[in-house]
């Protein structure tokens, strides 16, 4: 199978969140200054080399003035899904085409909006599985959300088409194990582990491409602009956005719903 499936045209592409250097940069900009005009006027006469002085003898204070933006920022971004998902529950609606386990009617259900090439997914997704393992009572959801292709690499599209195909044949939680475990994802490698997983290849190359299959991906790009999701992985139990990639929010999460 060639790169013959793209992504939608209409399917709006969302932007990752920065790398953690790249938005510490960004925000130590903003710190220094605002830093630099709230401690001012402590200083003898207001002079700026007092206030340099200061900055250079503490530095460790811009650190932690640069971790509190990002963290409230990252708040903000979390309210403003909370937000869009309270007011309109028909986006974490369930929807049978997303891959599902646990039981249909459980108190808790926990959603996962990802793409199998992103470094913090595969690096939490051991975990998530074990999440899974220890709430059988919890319903998982799975949102193949492939937003990292660009120009002509669409690995991240064509591994969620993949994994769509082998959910269809019933192998998706094995396919999405060794998906995200690959290191390097390309057209060759999913297309090997689908067949090492036993998925029928040509069922499977008929879904790839199939309409059916482009709108289920559409729709989810759909879904994530309007809760104006930033990155992935983003998770949600029972409709609440965490603020934490961390499994071990997730859990403390699914915990809490279950009360």
């Amino acid at each position: 199978m060639t790169d013959e499936a793209p992504a939608p045209e209409t399917a709006p592409v969302r932007p990752v969140r920065f790398s953690g250097a790249l938005a510490g940069y960004l925000a130590l900009g903003v710190s220094v200054v605002a830093l630099g005009l709230a401690a001012a006027p402590y200083f003898t006469g207001g002079s700026g080399d007092n206030v340099r002085a200061y900055l250079l003898e503490h530095p460790e204070v811009l650190q932690e003035v640069s971790l509190a933006l990002q963290a409230k920022e990252g708040q903000a971004r979390v309210d403003e899904t909370n937000a869009a998902a309270s007011s309109n529950a028909a986006l974490l609606a369930p929807d049978r085409r997303d891959p599902a386990f646990g039981p249909a009617d459980a108190k808790v259900t926990v959603i996962e909006f990802f793409d199998f090439r992103c470094p913090g997914c595969k690096a939490v997704a051991p975990q998530f599985r074990d999440l899974m393992a220890a709430h059988p009572d919890v319903r998982f959801v799975f949102k193949d959300w492939p937003i990292l292709d660009r120009g002509e690499d669409v690995a991240s599209q064509y591994a969620a088409r993949a994994a769509l195909a082998a959910h269809q044949q019933g192998k998706y939680l094995e396919v999405y194990d060794a998906l995200m475990t690959e290191r390097a994802l390309t057209v060759e490698s999913i297309d090997r582990i689908l067949a090492q997983h036993g998925v029928d290849m040509a069922r499977a190359k008929a879904t790839l491409v199939s309409p059916e299959t482009t709108r289920h991906i559409a729709d989810i790009h759909t879904t994530a602009a309007a809760l104006k999701l930033q990155g992935t992985p983003t998770f949600f139990v029972n409709g609440k956005a965490a603020a934490s990639i961390d499994p071990a929010e997730i859990d403390r999460m699914i915990e809490a719903a279950k009360k």
